[in-house]
């Protein structure tokens, strides 16, 4: 990862969880405990010891790796949570059935003051009812250049195909992205809700599953870099982090490391912040949302994550080269989908449902 943080402040620390003792605050700041449930190193360290000092906090992180592991868990009786960060296709589902709330706009005033008018295609819910846009991720492949054969067309799903990565390849272990690839690699939309196509999306997956090592959604990000994984479906920001490297924690630049988006479509992932019904200090949350959309946080917050962020002044101050490369073009971001909710119709749930485990179960050895 693209890193320049205050040696004492080490990432370990922060995905332990570990807790920062909180000191009394100001009378016009906010004090306690701020609980964020959100994927891995997804949030600059910088960032939570500014807002800590800031606020004479402690911020403790927990962190998921898919959005159906993160709602089974909210479903089952977590909590405690103040901010989540599911992708945009589940906030709707988790609004209708109680676990977030609408968010107070007149106490996050940064968010429609600052928020990137550019982005607005890449949502869902341009209201921002119940939720604030984080950051945006896309869905492609992360791969090594020296390992992949030269002569393989890696820009395709049919990759996946390909006997020379036998055993070498990985898949996220999502549903919808799984599927998506599936159904977006035969032409057909990411969100279909047509039995024959999710049918023939599984033909397509179960061919891919005779190449594939394993699904998992976080040790492509280490097992590309050490060669026990040659090609792996992964997420943008991830992908990058991979690429750039952490010196701070001894993992230097890749640069046989690649990244490609494939030409039959990908998958558009927005982020985004919601406060649990059940928030501890929700407060405090809305502190963090809007500090989250001042321009400088947001610029260290993309210079850390390596994507980005919809916040126009933190874009503004990013050094022209590294907007390019984090920001996509418009006719790249055309050839994205954006996920779609499809559990407000019972019948398409179980259809998604059925196909994701017969892939699952389903035998190719």
């Amino acid at each position: 990862m693209k890193k320049t943080l205050p040696a004492l402040l080490a990432l370990a620390a922060l995905a332990a969880s570990l807790l920062v003792g909180c000191s009394r605050a100001p009378e016009d700041a906010s004090e306690g405990e701020l609980h964020i449930y959100t994927w891995s190193d997804y949030i600059a360290p910088e960032l939570i010891e500014k807002f800590q000092d800031q606020y004479h906090c402690t911020i403790v992180i927990d962190t998921f790796d898919s959005n159906e592991n993160m709602y089974a868990k909210l479903k089952a009786g977590g909590s405690g949570y103040d901010l989540i960060t599911p992708t945009s296709y589940l906030i709707a589902t988790m609004a209708r059935e109680g676990l977030i709330v609408p968010l107070d706009h007149d106490q996050i005033p940064n968010v429609r003051a600052n928020f990137a008018q550019d982005f607005k295609t890449q949502l869902l819910d341009e209201s921002f009812t119940y939720s604030a846009p984080y950051a945006v991720t896309y869905t492609g492949f992360c791969y090594d250049k020296t390992k992949v054969p030269a002569d393989a067309d890696i820009a395709t799903w049919k990759i996946l195909e390909n006997p020379a990565i036998r055993g070498k390849a990985t898949l996220l272990d999502d549903m919808r992205e799984v599927l998506g690839g599936g159904l977006m690699s035969l032409g057909y939309s990411l969100n279909s809700r047509d039995p024959a196509e999710i049918d023939a999306a599984v033909e397509e997956i179960l061919k891919w599953k005779k190449n594939i090592r394993k699904f998992d959604a976080e040790s492509y990000k280490t097992e590309i870099p050490s060669g026990a994984t040659w090609l792996g479906q992964a997420y943008s920001t991830d992908a990058m982090q991979v690429i750039e490297g952490d010196e701070e924690a001894g993992m230097p630049p890749s640069p046989d490391i690649g990244f490609i988006l494939p030409r039959e479509g990908y998958s558009i992932g927005f982020d985004e912040l919601v406060l649990s019904a059940k928030a501890p200090n929700p407060a405090l949350a809305y502190q963090f949302i809007n500090f989250l959309y001042e321009g400088e946080n947001a610029k260290l917050n993309m210079e850390y994550i390596l994507g980005p962020m919809p916040v126009q002044p933190g874009i503004d101050a990013l050094d022209p080269d590294f907007r390019d490369q984090i920001i996509l073009s418009p006719d790249i971001i055309a050839a994205g989908q954006k996920i779609l909710p499809i559990d407000d119709d019972p019948a398409a749930m179980a259809l998604y449902q059925k196909a994701w485990d017969r892939v699952k179960a389903t035998s190719v050895r």
